[in-house]
């Protein structure tokens, strides 16, 4: 296997060719952390805000880069996700568990993800990020999230496919849970 040259090196990434193949690398981080919280009123905690590349504003999960700083260097992703929700979204959580880890976009990043579950949340602060993020938090009943979902991209919001795989693992969690046989009087 050869060693990747480097075509590009910002402050943040590296663009990478091997062979024929040109990749984004991110420079100080191991991954990215995506966080799928559930309010105990049962709502789905998303973030919107804009973002430069897409050029419009997005609903996603709230998230985080693993390992991006000297203070977060050996951060587990359960550290990482319960850290930025807290910055991101104002919500503490009391647990974390990972769900799933695996390539963000295989063809164009080297970076993997990890989908973390954070339960036991309470609201400690307003959320809205750090250093100008101009976050906004969405609560949204998961009785409802289909039809919020619709009416936010028909006023031109992108949803984030990974919105859609959190909502994916709670039906499959929410069918896997065993029914409690019925008391007979």
């Amino acid at each position: 296997m050869m060693s990747p040259e480097i075509l590009h090196q910002g402050r943040f990434l590296t663009l990478l060719k091997e062979g024929r193949w040109e990749y984004v690398a991110r420079r100080a981080a191991r991954g990215a952390v995506f966080v799928l919280a559930v309010t105990p009123s049962r709502c789905l905690v998303l973030v919107e805000q804009f973002r430069i590349p897409a050029h419009s504003r997005t609903l996603e999960l709230p998230a985080g880069i693993l390992g991006d700083t000297p203070a977060t260097a050996d951060e587990t992703p359960e550290a990482c996700a319960l850290r930025e929700l807290e910055e991101e979204t104002g919500f503490c959580g009391r647990r974390a568990r990972l769900l799933l880890s695996g390539p963000v976009a295989p063809g164009l990043t080297s970076e993997l993800l990890y989908l973390v579950r954070v339960d036991g949340l309470r609201r400690v602060g307003p959320g809205g990020g750090v250093d100008g993020e101009n976050i906004t938090v969405h609560e949204v009943p998961l009785v409802r999230i289909n039809a919020w979902l619709r009416k936010q991209q028909r006023e031109g919001l992108l949803v984030d496919s990974r919105v859609y795989t959190a909502l994916c693992l709670l039906m499959l969690r929410h069918k896997r849970r065993p029914t409690r046989a019925r008391k007979r009087r």
